[in-house]
């Protein structure tokens, strides 16, 4: 702890953003990073606590505390070898984590929490610009080759980590480009691509083969993988989607979250799409169901596209602007947020269930709902009782409609037909030691194990599959 009074004496400083008026008329990131100074000021803003409740909030277990330090005394250099030590990819969280740490913060008991992301965002962006960032091939390889299904960041934090103990790793991914929804469900606004490709540049040049349009389970089957490979890694992610099941769910102009995600991620990487397939919010009134971080995107998505105006609308109640009395510091706050696409224009509302949508000529046109009440939550499961306000029907008009619901775990057809994998109570592939499945030699890991989460449990799951690989072919080797 180099200030001792870092937190009394500096303010937490955020990011620098463009203006709302500017940086909607593009589908670039719209940050910057705070001068050096100020940076360094916000690193001595850490107490160094005897317990760094950090720790606890992060599933990789970030040294915040160490590298926080290292920051605020200018030495940049230790603390992205530091920050490193436990992050695979802090270039995509320090942009895209709704850092938890932060939640966990000693300091945000009773202040703003110490700006944990964005100094590590600063490191990493540092370290690239420095030349730090060197690829890092294994000096001795074990002979021992694994397959990697999925190039999201759990299936790239696995391929890293099973490349650094030695291994021969190939990543198969379905679609055109490597990274998953990184690439195709996160819009470039959040996440532009060039992070990614520079990212997964450097894997190559340590030995990780990368193999594109591959779509395992179509054409190539698993039993012909388990010819060539010691190990399979499934980490196909849940990309099961939610869907309306209400009357007129099949009008023209209704779309899933990813489905319109992903096609403006490949507009924006210069792919041309059919106007007949197009969709575009231009001009458009849209409505997107759903509050989290997807519905956000493409709250942010659809007004970048000129639309004529848009609502969020959540079936759940709107969070509270405080912490709870039965969600105390250090839980994650389930705390009212507004995210930075919700700041460049929409009109939020909670408590709504739609009832049913309308239109003419197979076109969508309105959208009816309803008003929810909520009872007391229930102590033995957390949950609360749900009603109709009668007489609360309403309806409005919407010519776009965005599903933002949720997923349902990983698609059962195709890769998970072959063999008859385990599944849990929620559908997602069960695992057992090694975090192997129920078919021997095959593990599974990330969204695919443990349902729809965030990256930075993403990139956990990744770490922790590819050691139990490691351990479970170290072992097998053993008993030969």
């Amino acid at each position: 702890m180099g200030d001792q009074k870092g937190f009394l004496t500096y303010q937490r400083e955020e990011l620098i953003k463009e203006p709302v008026s500017v940086r909607k008329q593009h589908w670039k990131e719209f940050i910057r990073l705070p001068s050096e100074p100020s940076l360094r000021q916000q690193g001595a803003r850490c107490m160094d606590c005897g317990v760094p409740f950090c720790h606890w909030g992060c599933p990789i277990a970030n040294l915040m505390p160490e590298w926080n330090d290292l920051v605020y005394k200018g030495r940049w250099q230790e603390a992205f070898e530091r920050l490193t030590l436990t992050n695979n990819f802090p270039e995509f969280t320090g942009r895209l984590c709704p850092a938890p740490c932060e939640n966990s913060c000693v300091l945000a008991i009773n202040q703003p929490a110490v700006s944990i992301r964005n100094l590590e965002l600063a490191i990493i962006e540092r370290a690239y610009d420095q030349g730090w960032v060197q690829p890092r091939a294994p000096k001795v390889r074990t002979g021992k080759r694994v397959a990697v299904i999925g190039s999201g960041p759990s299936g790239l934090a696995c391929a890293d980590q099973l490349n650094k103990f030695g291994h021969y790793v190939e990543v198969f991914e379905k679609n055109e480009a490597i990274g998953g929804l990184l690439v195709l469900g996160i819009p470039d606004f959040k996440l532009e691509k060039g992070v990614i490709e520079r990212r997964v540049a450097l894997m190559q040049k340590e030995g990780i083969v990368f193999h594109k349009k591959i779509h395992v389970g179509e054409g190539l089957k698993l039993s012909d993988l388990q010819k060539k490979y010691d190990a399979i890694v499934l980490c196909t992610g849940a990309e099961q989607t939610r869907g309306l099941n209400v009357p007129g769910a099949d009008l023209k102009g209704v779309y899933q979250a990813m489905e319109y995600l992903t096609q403006q991620n490949r507009v924006n990487a210069g792919q041309r799409i059919d106007q007949k397939v197009r969709i575009t919010a231009q001009g458009k009134r849209v409505v997107v169901l759903g509050g989290g971080d997807t519905g956000s995107d493409c709250v942010g998505t659809a007004n970048r596209q000129g639309a004529r105006s848009v609502k969020q609308f959540e079936i759940l109640p709107r969070p509270p602007e405080a912490r709870a009395e039965d969600n105390p510091w250090p839980q994650w706050a389930s705390i009212y947020r507004k995210s930075s696409s919700q700041e460049e224009g929409v009109e939020q509302d909670y408590c709504v269930m739609t009832k049913a949508l309308s239109g003419q000529q197979g076109q969508l046109q309105k959208l009816h709902a309803v008003r929810l009440s909520y009872g007391e939550k229930d102590l033995a499961t957390g949950r609360r009782s749900m009603q109709e306000i009668p007489g609360s029907d309403f309806e409005v008009p919407c010519d776009l409609l965005i599903l933002a619901l949720g997923f349902l775990g990983p698609v059962k057809k195709g890769l998970l037909e072959e063999f008859s994998f385990a599944t849990n109570e929620r559908g997602n592939v069960k695992t057992y030691e090694f975090y192997m499945t129920s078919v021997s030699g095959i593990f599974s890991a990330g969204d695919m194990r443990r349902g729809q989460s965030l990256i930075v449990w993403a990139i956990e799951e990744g770490r922790k599959v590819a050691a139990g690989v490691h351990q479970w072919l170290f072992q097998k080797k053993q008993q030969f």
